[in-house]
């Protein structure tokens, strides 16, 4: 079993910046992979960006892919995404989740625990 509580969400005018994380607990095996989803009112959950969390290699969707970057502290079993340069279009309720493999990214099928979400709004 593995928990996952994400934090650090809010509202932000566009061009600013906000850090999520997400502290998780449980099974190690099951946190092999981690990853960052998002989903807007109306619209299907996507992949973010994602991280092996043994080898520390990530992999970002286009459409954050130099604004974004995800990363870990192993020691707090805490991930991170910093989210920079952020837009309106970001806007959307984020969510932590993990799962054994990276194999099926960004299937959401492939991720088995979820974490409740947090918020982020982008104003322009």
């Amino acid at each position: 079993q593995v928990q996952l509580v994400e934090s650090g969400g809010g509202s932000v005018q566009a061009g600013g910046s906000l850090r999520l994380s997400c502290v998780s607990s449980g099974n190690t095996y099951s946190r092999y992979c981690m990853g960052w989803f998002r989903q807007a009112p109306g619209k299907e959950r996507e992949g973010v960006a994602r991280i092996y969390t043994n080898s520390g290699n990530t992999l970002y969707a286009a459409s954050v892919k130099g604004r974004f970057t995800i990363s870990q502290d192993n020691a707090k079993s805490t991930l991170f995404l910093q989210m920079n340069s952020l837009k309106p279009e970001d806007t959307a309720m984020y969510y932590c989740a993990a799962g054994p493999t990276c194999a099926g990214w960004p299937r959401i099928a492939s991720f088995r625990y979820w974490g409740q979400g947090t918020q982020v709004t982008v104003s322009s």
